[in-house]
């Protein structure tokens, strides 16, 4: 198998530009939907989610957390897959930014602050004030245009528990259907629940026909995320950078929302994930982009089925899958001359520290 698969378009201008390197921004909000009971497992307890964010931005950054007093990881040693994009930034060397979309709770890390809020419930139909989403969206594009001065190649992650749900609301109010394609960071995905949210979403926001305004659906039904990652990559699009959208069904929200605000910065845009979700027989990222607008996507060929712990192992069973931009860091990684072998080989090496760190050798 090779170790990236192209499933759409022609990667070719992507992977040449992130050859000479690339800039990381991880991008991190946080939506009250994320307190539903059953709707995410980024969190031992719904209001542990708000949490998740700002612990996995600081263990990317400095290899352990400070909100927190452990690591994003089950007890049973499943990790956050910020360990995979922390493993892989630090074998490349490239730069990190953390932005700030809009978050609970800050991490005690230098951020790039867009001066967002965090999302409401979106069951409320007021996910975000519009003055908000506007504000961010500016912010966003200015960072975006600056990246891409400093790098010609910006990969931008994510992490927002709940994600998929508000961004199922978000391609739905926009006229998409997103209905039974979104991903889950479980192998169980609870698609009657987040279905049953989105349609109290949308009714309770009053949207019945298709909307036309992107920054109008986040504020009713969307999240901080989604406006901050579209900005950011039309900023740098703009400026001729090639931008990697990195994560899950998640980017098919943003990339609605780049077409529907410039849809010229297509050419420029492309989304990295990785095997796990695009192998998720309840998701379909695939369909969605054909759907919103036919960009290039790749996905890294991690195989972590003969890793010697079961932790790393569940993700061969559909635990997490994508998050944290792992995917598209591992597509910058490989492009960039590395194996997949070398890329596991590190990861196995930051688990088995993580272990240590938390006083567990099994």
């Amino acid at each position: 198998m090779e170790a990236v698969t192209v499933h759409l378009g022609d990667f070719s201008s992507h992977m040449r530009e992130l050859s000479r390197g690339f800039l990381f921004t991880l991008v991190i909000g946080t939506t009250d939907t994320s307190l539903v009971p059953g709707i995410t497992i980024a969190g031992a307890k719904p209001e542990l989610t708000h949490y998740t964010p700002a612990a996995d931005a600081e263990y990317l950054v400095l290899g352990r957390c400070q909100v927190i007093p452990t690591v994003p990881m089950t007890p049973d040693g499943k990790p956050t897959p910020a360990l995979i994009t922390r493993a892989v930034i630090k074998l490349t060397g490239a730069g990190v930014l953390v932005v700030n979309a809009g978050a609970r709770v800050r991490p005690n890390i230098p951020i790039i602050d867009l001066q967002g809020e965090p999302g409401r419930d979106i069951r409320t139909g007021l996910a975000i004030d519009r003055s908000i989403v506007d504000r961010v969206f500016s912010n966003g594009v200015i960072l975006g245009e600056n990246l891409a001065r400093v790098s010609g190649a910006i990969v931008i992650g994510e992490s927002i528990p709940a994600g998929t749900t508000t961004a199922m609301a978000f391609l739905v109010a926009m006229g998409y259907d997103a209905w039974n394609k979104m991903s889950s960071a479980s192998p169980v995905n609870p698609r009657d629940l987040k279905i049953a949210v989105v349609k109290e979403a949308l009714r309770n926001a009053g949207i019945d026909k298709p909307l036309e305004d992107p920054l109008e659906a986040v504020s009713r039904v969307g999240d901080p995320v989604i406006p901050a990652m579209a900005s950011i990559a039309i900023g740098a699009a703009r400026r001729g950078a090639k931008v990697l959208l990195a994560g899950g069904t998640q980017m098919a929200a943003v990339l609605a929302f780049i077409k529907h605000v410039d849809r010229g910065v297509l050419n420029n845009v492309a989304i990295g994930t990785t095997k796990w979700l695009i192998n998720d027989r309840t998701a379909d990222l695939i369909g969605l982009v054909r759907e919103v607008a036919h960009v290039p996507v790749a996905s890294a060929n991690l195989d972590f089925s003969n890793m010697p712990y079961e932790g790393l192992r569940a993700y061969e069973g559909g635990f997490v899958k994508e998050g944290v931009g792992a995917g598209g860091v591992s597509i910058a990684a490989i492009s960039k001359g590395y194996s997949i072998n070398q890329l596991q080989e590190v990861i196995l090496s930051n688990y088995e520290e993580l272990l240590k760190g938390m006083g567990n050798t099994a």
